[in-house]
């Protein structure tokens, strides 16, 4: 057992009186200016530890030599080419990490801006795949209150002046400003996708200052949530005999992070737009080729709130205005020159030179006396461009246009527009932020780890189609690159009533032209019919990529573009499949029509070949980059959509998981959003990953078996013959197959899999079940009877999608409290999540890397099969370890930036990672959809009848036909109008 109490104070609630005055709030409370309830919450003067990084072992290290050498190699191969390699461990960030995250900034997918619980603007995210970690520390909001009788005077910025570089005496930069803030009366709270910052008595005793940042995440709104703005509502309150003149200043550096500011050619401009909103446009030329970003900085002009601009400022005593200039401008007057709006463009700033905007908003607060002044930020890159050359149009364009201009539009409606956001998001949190029966801890963490959504590099686009040269032209051009490019697709040939394949010839000739402008009856190829699979026969070895498939349009009812989020600003890979198991649960429940679409990508490319030769790191050995019939790992990264599987340490068209899990994702998803175009759209796609699986059986017991390395999600842990984790993913997608194929008509393909699950369950159950819980693997190797949390993924996916469950109570319940007992209790009294593996000795399997770790996201996947499995007290005791070491003021700081894994050491893998959105898992099985409650019990185990007609089909095409055409879903379906 793993001792000792790391944590020296466990609070059960966390209000806001242990940090704020009652006073303070009573004066607060209106408006929504005084923080909520329920928020994770920090003093401005807490300590921002470094966080401690993870390393391996003498031993991992060793067993990994030759996988670090090939490694090495191919980065710097990437490198080379002006391509940074998906995985680099290689290379550290000059800012280290440090426990000071707070709420990001903007929509979803047209890029984002990390702002620290300081203050601080932070880990830019506006050029896809690239994280500038480091602050740029012109960015902030500074505060100046003169009194009548000129006695009080306050100038400061609203920050700590705890900042590597300030303190220069005689400087003319950032140096020369107030940072006079010590924070200790003023606090962080955060509710994502808002934040309230209170300083209260800072730096003017008698003014209470509130300051509360939005953003427009909105569920179920597909227009708002994709918006690159953010809104910053102050709220002054005059607690004192006079009356006080307060400025607001925000100030802002033409930059993209980084020393992106110093390349040159950046323009700022002025201007006075409509409703009062005014501000400063400044226009940032990105290097290296990447489309250009124009921000706007602005504020709202009322009766009461002047609004004035100082263009363009420097950082350097060579400017024409210095960062001291300004300053000293503002400590005298309170406001700029009303002139400054007439000055036009600036010149253009030469290499090293820094030009910064800012923009004042000035008041009267009478004694006792409350106002209100809105700041709001927006930036506007509508070209979103990866480093193979294809750019899109973001989502936000089919709103605002292609013109960076749209900033000043986007900056308008946000201060216009913000409280009606406030309101819609209040409507969706209220509910379970009012649920009395929910842990505190679980309330506002689950709400704050969306905060991935927006962070995680999401790359939201508008058109199917690429930005640049559009249409088929587009698709042509790509092909004609290559020579020997083969397309293949999924159609159905309505004459036959069998899946046939597009093939196309060497190059690029009349047969592509006519896939391309849909010519669905040239050079058609049936499908193999041998053991009635829908998985192709393999021609020849030189098959590439489908560069039209997976981006083909969808129906315009679910018009929603297409999204990508990367597995984490570490592992540079968009919609890791393994891995959105765990976190699609918030995007279906937040934002269904996205899950769908990226389901839909992946069925497309489930059908699709890409015979370009890859080696794969861990063995050294060759394969292909897509195998057809096999899920791919990822989308890719350089060029997604089109070139998939980034991912090359293992050849995961040998994974044992990835097949199951989109089954799994994709019956959860039809059963939950009942949508039968979905189901019709993606039915081939989920016969072909189930049969593809069948070579994995190499014993003829229903069951597949794992090959002696890590084929799964877990890749460092080496797995050997049937797997628990592998096993009973199987299963699952056994169970959810047949129950969706019952539902579309397809009842051999029903009963073809009812077959195998009944054989499977029970070879499962007689090779793992030790009388208490399953086994790791068959193998005999020292770890094959420990104890993995994850063990019963599928078994929380059946209970997800509403199907009977895999195993009898007995076994789900006494498995579970295993774990509970085991992997969770051992390790610090449950205070650190469920470690991967225990051996059933109660120590922690240091079998490999990824064995002694506790995974964020699989703590909350067990945590959520707790609560299926009626176990509620077990799961959020399960979850809470997780609050508590990842979240908590005594634990280790990952907030904002929930890492992959931790050690029991508390050393970290992987900041800001996809899989701890598996907390929505939690909450879906709380709250388990209607659809799937009222949803018709559908048990496989009874007897299903199949017509003659239809157990001589290779596939019950009419059956399946009918339902889509019940949903009228021809536009994009893969079965084209009857012919």
């Amino acid at each position: 057992m793993v001792s000792g109490n790391i944590f020296h104070c466990r609070k059960d609630s966390w209000p806001p009186e242990e940090y704020i005055s009652r006073a303070t709030l009573q004066l607060l409370d209106f408006d929504s200016a005084a923080p909520p309830e329920q928020a994770w919450r920090r003093r401005l003067n807490c300590h921002a530890s470094i966080l401690k990084e993870f390393s391996v072992t003498f031993m991992e290290a060793m067993k990994m030599v030759r996988l670090a050498i090939r490694l090495w190699s191919y980065i710097r191969e990437e490198a080379s080419h002006g391509r940074k390699a998906p995985i680099d461990p290689f290379t550290r960030e000059s800012c280290k990490p440090s426990a000071s995250q707070g709420v990001p900034l903007g929509g979803m997918g047209s890029g984002s801006i990390s702002r620290g619980f300081r203050g601080e603007f932070k880990h830019w995210q506006i050029v896809p795949g690239t994280c500038e970690a480091s602050p740029i520390m012109a960015n902030q909001f500074s505060i100046f209150i003169s009194r009548d009788g000129g006695n009080k005077n306050y100038a400061s910025v609203l920050a700590p002046g705890q900042h590597e570089g300030l303190g220069k005496s005689g400087d003319q930069g950032l140096s020369s400003w107030g940072w006079n803030l010590s924070g200790q009366h003023s606090t962080y709270h955060a509710l994502f996708p808002r934040a309230w910052t209170i300083y209260d008595g800072e730096p003017d005793p008698e003014l209470k200052v509130s300051c509360r940042q939005i953003s427009p995440f909105i569920p179920h709104n597909y227009r708002d949530s994709s918006l690159p703005t953010a809104v910053f509502v102050y709220t002054l309150v005059n607690t004192g005999k006079e009356r006080a003149k307060v400025s607001l200043l925000f100030t802002w550096a033409n930059s993209i992070g980084g020393t992106s500011h110093l390349s040159g050619d950046h323009v700022n401009e002025p201007f006075l737009g409509e409703d009062g909103v005014s501000g400063v446009l400044l226009h940032h030329k990105t290097a290296k080729g990447n489309p250009p970003v124009t921000f706007a900085v602005a504020a709202c002009e009322t009766q009461n709130v002047n609004v004035t601009v100082l263009p363009c400022f420097g950082l350097s005593e060579g400017s024409c205005i210095t960062a001291k200039d300004m300053w000293g401008k503002m400590v005298q007057d309170g406001h700029f020159d009303r002139e400054n709006f007439n000055t036009g463009p600036s010149t253009p700033s030469s290499p090293g030179e820094t030009h910064c905007a800012a923009v004042s908003a000035s008041t009267w607060v009478e004694p006792n006396g409350k106002c209100t002044v809105a700041f709001a930020l927006a930036w506007s890159s509508p070209k979103v461009k990866f480093l193979k050359g294809k750019s899109y149009h973001r989502r936000y364009t089919k709103y605002y246009g292609t013109s960076e201009r749209a900033a000043l539009d986007l900056v308008h409606d946000a201060l216009t527009n913000y409280k009606r956001w406030e309101e819609e998001i209040e409507k969706w949190q209220s509910p379970i932020l009012r649920d009395d029966k929910l842990p505190e801890w679980y309330k506002f963490t689950l709400f704050n780890e969306l905060y991935f959504l927006v962070a995680g590099g999401t790359v939201w686009i508008e058109s199917p189609l690429p930005a640049t040269n559009g249409g088929s032209n587009q698709h042509q051009s790509m092909i004609a690159e290559n020579k020997n490019v083969k397309v293949t697709g999924a159609k159905v040939n309505c004459r036959q009533g069998h899946l046939v394949q597009d093939i196309t010839s060497d190059g690029y000739d009349s047969t592509v032209d006519n896939i391309l402008n849909g010519d669905d009856e040239t050079n058609l190829t049936r499908y193999s019919r041998k053991d009635e699979s829908v998985i192709p026969q393999r021609r020849d070895s030189e098959y590439t990529r489908l560069p039209c498939t997976l981006l083909d349009p969808q129906n315009n009812s679910d018009d929603v573009g297409r999204f990508l989020y990367l597995e984490g600003v570490e592992y540079i890979m968009w919609c890791t499949y393994d891995v959105h198991f765990y976190a699609s649960f918030a995007l279906l429940e937040l934002f269904p029509k996205i899950e769908l679409s990226i389901q839909r990508d992946f069925a497309r490319a489930v059908l699709c070949e890409d015979g370009r030769k890859v080696k794969f790191l861990a063995e050294g050995n060759w394969g292909i980059r897509k195998v057809r019939g096999a899920v791919p790992h990822d989308l890719g990264t350089h060029d997604p959509w089109h070139e998939m599987n980034a991912y090359n340490i293992h050849d995961t068209s040998k994974w044992k998981d990835l097949n199951p899990k989109f089954v799994l994702q994709v019956y959860r998803d039809f059963a939950a959003t009942g949508d039968l175009s979905f189901g019709a759209d993606v039915w081939p796609a989920v016969r072909a990953a189930i049969e593809y699986m069948d070579q994995f059986d190499r014993d003829n017991d229903g069951l597949i078996e794992n090959d002696g390395f890590p084929d799964q999600t877990y890749d460092a842990w080496t797995v050997h013959g049937v797997s628990a984790y592998c096993g009973c993913l199987w299963l699952a997608a056994l169970q959810a197959a047949a129950a969706m194929a019952l539902q579309l008509g397809d009842r051999a393909f029903a009963e073809r899999c009812k077959t195998k699950f009944i054989k499977a369950k029970s070879a499962f159950e007689e090779k793992l079940w030790n009388g208490s819980y399953f086994n790791y693997d068959s193998g005999s190797s020292s770890n094959s009877r420990s104890i993995q949390a994850d063990q019963l993924a599928g078994q929380w996916y059946t209970a997800s999608s509403g199907l009977p469950d895999l195993f009898d109570d007995f076994k789900i319940q006494n498995a579970l409290q295993k774990i509970y007992d085991f992997n969770v209790m051992k390790v610090r009294g449950g205070r650190m999540g469920a470690v991967n593996g225990m051996h059933p000795n109660g120590k922690v399997d240091e079998t490999g890397m990824q064995s002694r770790e506790i995974w964020a996201g699989v703590t909350y996947a067990v945590a959520a099969t707790m609560i299926h499995a009626g176990m509620e007290e077990q799961a959020f005791t399960t979850a809470e370890g997780i609050f508590i070491a990842g979240w908590s003021e005594e634990g280790y700081g990952y907030s904002f930036q929930t890492p992959e894994a931790w050690t029991i050491d508390g050393h970290f893998r992987s900041l800001l990672y996809m899989r701890p959105l598996a907390i929505w898992g939690m909450q879906w099985a709380l709250s388990l959809p209607k659809a799937i409650l009222e949803a018709p019990q559908i048990n496989i185990m009874d007897r299903i009848h199949v017509s003659p007609h239809s157990a001589k089909s290779s596939h019950n095409e009419t059956g399946v036909r009918k339902i889509a055409n019940k949903a009228r879903c021809f536009d994009n379906s893969v079965f084209p109008c009857a012919c």
